[in-house]
């Protein structure tokens, strides 16, 4: 019987770690009931919001990574599209209006069950501030883009994808490089 951790603690009655039938995988399953608990990745939406050919960043003021800078992201609502949160989290972060305009990149970060959707994104207008999870919020050409400050390897994906299609309507999302590897 296993009860510990947070997937298990959810669930009511027995709940055991066992494979279901007709499944390929260990599953947190209640034995009353027979509810299957499916702990599936997570869909985190973003954009690189762009003003006038800088790009739009904030400094974490909550952690994982506390101080460093990212893009605008965070974890879709439920009947949410992935666009319509990354125009949200920019607003929530960055007090920016947007308009999303491509899709970027769709890079998965496996091992902490993780599917991050980024946009490319123009903002509206050249306002911005901060939102109650940044610090700051910055615009920043190319040259002074704090690289050793930012905060996972998503973001440099994002920044250097954007680089790679600018100016091109269109053009296939970029995944995360081959050789990423996630250590836990």
């Amino acid at each position: 019987m296993s009860e510990s951790g947070t997937a298990a603690a959810t669930l009511k009655g027995p709940v055991i770690e066992r494979i279901p039938h007709g499944d390929d995988r260990v599953r947190f399953v209640c034995n009353d009931c027979g509810f299957i608990n499916y702990i599936n990745p997570r869909i985190v939406t973003a954009a690189v919001p762009v003003w006038d050919g800088k790009f739009l960043l904030a400094r974490r003021a909550i952690n994982p990574r506390k101080g460093f800078w990212t893009v605008p992201a965070g974890f879709l609502e439920v009947g949410e599209t992935i666009a319509a949160g990354a125009v949200r989290e920019t607003w929530e972060e960055v007090r920016a209006h947007i308009k999303t305009n491509a899709l970027l990149g769709i890079y998965n970060i496996a091992a902490i069950g993780q599917v991050y959707m980024v946009y490319r994104a123009e903002m509206l207008s050249g306002e911005f501030g901060v939102g109650p999870e940044s610090i700051e919020s910055k615009l920043f050409t190319w040259d002074d883009i704090p690289w050793a400050d930012l905060a996972f390897p998503s973001v440099r994906w994002a920044l250097q994808d954007y680089r790679k299609v600018e100016g091109q309507d269109t053009f296939a999302p970029f995944a995360e490089p081959a050789s990423f590897h996630w250590e836990r």
